[in-house]
């Protein structure tokens, strides 16, 4: 019996060791320039090794945008400690900065569909992008109701632009290579939209 859990506890190890260094992988080249060859050869392990853990590329990297979700998930719920509504905006926006800007890639895939080869995948990545949308949105509801915007703005509309406008700037410092100063930007967003 204790040597079952013994091996369980290896193989959840190893398999944490694995998404752990897909992540970095699939952050640095994306989906499509990640092969299952490349992750055995980062962690010097042959593909059958890596295989006999997941059963391939999709498998590693839907684990991988668990992971960066629930991230993703802590970062935008550390606003509710804020006090002020325009503390938590300021604090969402800059969190979802700063970590779209760590997981270039990784949140790339969250806008855009990957491979039409791979309906199942791009399905996946859609409901995690409508699930860090929905995160977002209370925040947007409490500014309405704290009539910090008139209650003819639609929340929902309000949200998307507000993820729109991140998302786009996120794209846009990536291509370009550059490093996103979150405490500017977050209070030139806020200038515009609030």
């Amino acid at each position: 019996m204790i040597i079952a859990e013994q091996e369980d506890n290896i193989i959840k190890d190893t398999k944490k060791h694995v998404i752990k260094v897909a992540q970095k992988l699939f952050s640095e080249y994306g989906y499509l320039g990640v092969s299952m060859s490349d992750i055995a050869k980062k962690l010097n392990i042959t593909k059958a090794a890596l295989y006999y853990h997941f059963t391939g590329k999709a498998e590693i990297y839907e684990k991988v945008l668990n992971e960066v979700f629930s991230n993703l998930t802590l970062a935008i719920a550390e606003v509710s400690n804020k006090k002020t509504i325009d503390k938590k905006l300021h604090q969402l926006i800059k969190n979802y900065l700063n970590f779209g800007f760590k997981e270039k890639n990784l949140i790339k895939a969250l806008m855009f569909k990957l491979s039409p080869n791979d309906p199942q995948m791009v399905k996946y990545i859609i409901q995690l992008r409508k699930q860090t949308v929905d995160l977002i949105h209370p925040l947007i509801q409490e500014m309405i109701e704290s009539k910090k915007l008139t209650t003819k703005v639609d929340s929902k509309l309000a949200t998307s632009l507000l993820t729109g406008m991140m998302d786009g700037l996120l794209l846009e410092y990536s291509f370009l290579n550059k490093k996103i100063n979150s405490e500017k930007v977050s209070n030139q967003i806020i200038a515009m939209l609030f």
